[in-house]
C-alpha cells in the first residue's frame, strides 16, 4: 500500500492564483529559488507550468523532501532540482547545509510563501538579506501570505487566525506590512507590486534597487 504523500489544502487552494501573478511577470525562461517549500506543490505546480524555468525548492528541514522529489517525479517535473535544507536566519551565501552554496546573483525568482507569520520576526530580516545576495540583476522576491496594513481594515478570519498564531507561538502572528517593506529597505530592496489574491492574502513583488 503506497503511503500518501503530505499534502497542504491552502497550498492546493492559493497556487492558481499565486501563479497567474507569476506568469504575467516572468520571462519565458530563468531560475527560481524557493524558501519553505514544505509540501512541494508550489514548486512542482509552478515548475509544470514554467517548463523552461528551473526550479529549486528549499526548506529548513528536510521532513517533507522525500514527499518533494517524489511529487516531482511522479508529475514528470525534470525541472524541480533535489531539495536543500535552508535557514533563512543563516547568513548568506544559502545554503549552510554542508553542500555547496548558490552563487551570489544566481536567480531571477526568490518564492516565499506563507513563511513571515509562522516564524521569529528575525526570519523576515534573514529573508530579505539573502533575497538580496542571491537574486541576479533584474531578479525579484515573491512574499505571499496575510499581512496588516495600517490603511486597510483587517479582515475578521485574519484578525482570529492571527491571535489563534500568537497562542500557539507568541513570536508569531501577521506582520504589519509597513515593518515587512522597512526590513526590506534596509536589505536594499523595494516594493514592486502590491497583488490582492483570494482569502484576504498578498502577494508583495519586491525588487533590487
Amino acid at each position: 500500500m503506497t503511503t500518501p504523500l503530505p499534502y497542504s489544502p491552502a497550498a492546493e487552494r492559493n497556487q492558481a492564483s499565486i501563479l497567474a501573478v507569476l506568469q504575467g511577470l516572468l520571462g519565458p525562461r530563468g531560475r527560481a529559488l524557493e524558501i519553505a517549500s514544505g509540501t512541494g506543490q508550489h514548486a512542482v505546480h509552478f515548475a509544470g507550468a514554467l517548463p523552461n524555468w528551473h526550479w529549486q525548492p528549499t526548506d529548513v528541514t528536510d521532513a517533507h523532501f522525500a514527499a518533494i522529489a517524489t511529487r516531482a517525479l511522479q508529475a514528470g517535473a525534470a525541472n524541480v532540482a533535489p531539495p536543500r535544507r535552508l535557514d533563512v536566519l543563516d547568513a548568506p551565501p544559502w545554503p549552510s547545509d554542508g553542500g555547496p552554496a548558490f552563487e551570489a546573483a544566481a536567480f531571477d525568482l526568490i518564492h516565499c510563501a506563507n513563511l513571515l507569520h509562522i516564524s521569529p520576526w528575525a526570519c523576515c530580516a534573514g529573508l530579505m538579506r539573502g533575497a538580496a545576495h542571491h537574486l541576479a540583476p533584474g531578479g525579484l522576491l515573491a512574499v505571499y501570505g496575510p499581512f496588516i496594513e495600517a490603511d486597510v481594515p483587517t479582515a475578521p478570519s485574519n484578525l482570529a487566525f492571527d491571535a489563534d498564531l500568537k497562542r500557539r507561538d507568541p513570536a508569531w502572528g501577521l506582520r504589519p506590512l509597513e515593518d515587512v517593506l522597512r526590513t526590506a529597505e534596509t536589505a536594499g530592496l523595494r516594493l514592486a507590486a502590491r497583488h490582492a489574491l483570494p482569502a484576504n492574502n498578498l502577494l508583495l513583488v519586491l525588487r533590487q534597487d
